[in-house]
């Protein structure tokens, strides 16, 4: 069953709880322990966490996408990419 939440929701002692309910950590710092937070702040480069300026160290498409990609290279002029470049199938 799918359930449609309006506001976000926590994971607390396992389970979901709406925002509202959330009795936790602050919600500001619960933001801070995300994967996603911390992947973010390890590649941002601006040194201020509220204004992202995120640096790649690699770039990854699905195939189907590859050509547009280089052509699109290809029409900016660009020769070689300045960082690996990995394609999945």
């Amino acid at each position: 069953m799918i359930k449609l939440w309006e506001t976000g929701a926590f994971l607390e002692n396992g389970k979901l709880v709406p925002q509202a309910e959330f009795k936790g950590a602050a919600k500001e710092d619960a933001a801070k322990n995300t994967m996603a937070y911390s992947i973010l702040q390890k590649h941002n480069t601006s040194g201020d966490a509220a204004k992202l300026k995120i640096k790649f160290d690699k770039i990854t498409s699905h195939d189907i996408t590859y050509v547009g990609i280089i052509q699109t290279a290809r029409a900016s002029g660009l020769e070689k990419f300045p960082l690996p470049y990995v394609l999945t199938n």
